[in-house]
């Protein structure tokens, strides 16, 4: 797949360097004719039990279709811009995977969209209101996975939204955005633990969605730090909200770290932030800095000693009924 989108992003450099030597007309058939020779030899290759590389093919060919988007555009100066370039781009790869039931295909028009978030979200296109579009965009490309069978691109979807909610919290600054998410992540953990037989029969994630609830779930807890550690006056509020993240932190690891080491991980790299937010916030009056790197080295210590310990437990139960 890599050395397939090198080769399409060499072929469109090509085009692009050499564009005003090749004629009009060799142009817009060059183009099409690398997507056709893309799709159609994929799928052939496909048949003929070549799966890997008519996959590697389609990739091509949607590299392809994106460039010719914008090469085309600018050779008859058509109307638009690139937000609408990236759209058209992923509704054509979408489509495609829907056709040809790609997973690959599928994940990488889950990638347009979030590059169209990513480049909206961040004024790039000199936006006038905010991508809400993009709620629409993954919940077709959400539904999508299903036929296609991408257990990937679901997961990559689920990051994006959290990730769009946090341009969200940014834009509005309201804690309307943060706490529904913290809500929403605690029953999707508490749903993914006690039923996980039906809940992952249903969304199909391979058993991770508690990973993905306690991003959540951390990541709308910080917007609530973030929001409070601005204000003067909040150390209370900061306060709870850190005790609830720590105390989401013990509870994740408790009832789903011994399935999921991905899991324990997030739940370790939240507690080393919630640490290093609540020293800035709430200590940092208290130390001086070489205060600050004693009390760090000691937390830190006191932290990889509780992983060692965590880690040594949550291993000895596979360890065991491998001797068995």
């Amino acid at each position: 797949m890599m050395a397939a989108l090198l080769l399409g992003a060499a072929v469109l450099i090509f085009v692009a360097a050499n564009w005003e030597a090749i004629p009009r007309l060799a142009r817009v058939a060059a183009l099409f004719a690398i997507i056709f020779a893309g799709y159609v030899g994929g799928a052939v290759l496909k048949t003929r039990d070549h799966a890997a590389i008519g996959e590697a093919f389609w990739i091509v060919a949607s590299a392809a279709f994106g460039g010719s988007i914008a090469l085309i555009g600018q050779m008859y100066h058509l109307s638009g811009d690139e937000a609408s370039a990236l759209i058209t781009w992923g509704a054509g790869t979408a489509l495609a995977a829907v056709a040809l039931r790609s997973n690959p295909l599928t994940v990488a028009s889950v990638g347009i969209a979030d590059a169209w978030l990513f480049l909206r979200g961040f004024d790039y296109f000199r936006r006038t209101e905010f991508p809400h579009l993009f709620v629409v965009m993954a919940m077709v490309l959400f539904a999508i996975s299903f036929w296609t069978r991408s257990q990937a691109a679901r997961h990559l979807i689920i990051l994006s939204v959290i990730f769009y909610l946090v341009l969200l919290f940014t834009e509005y600054e309201t804690l309307r955005v943060a706490v529904p998410l913290i809500i929403v992540s605690a029953l999707l953990f508490a749903a993914a633990i006690f039923a996980a037989g039906p809940v992952d029969r249903i969304l199909q994630l391979g058993g991770r969605l508690p990973l993905h609830a306690l991003i959540g779930f951390l990541t709308g807890l910080a917007m609530i730090q973030f929001e409070l550690a601005d204000s003067s006056g909040s150390n209370s509020g900061f306060g709870i909200a850190s005790a609830v993240a720590l105390a989401g932190i013990v509870a994740a690891i408790v009832l789903g770290g011994r399935e999921s080491r991905g899991l324990r991980w997030v739940a370790y790299a939240g507690f080393a932030f919630e640490l290093a937010i609540i020293y800035m916030v709430m200590l940092q009056s208290m130390l001086d800095t070489a205060g600050f790197f004693h009390a760090a080295a000691v937390l830190l210590g006191l932290l990889a000693l509780v992983i060692l310990r965590v880690e040594k437990r949550m291993r000895a139960p596979d360890a065991e009924g491998a001797a068995a």
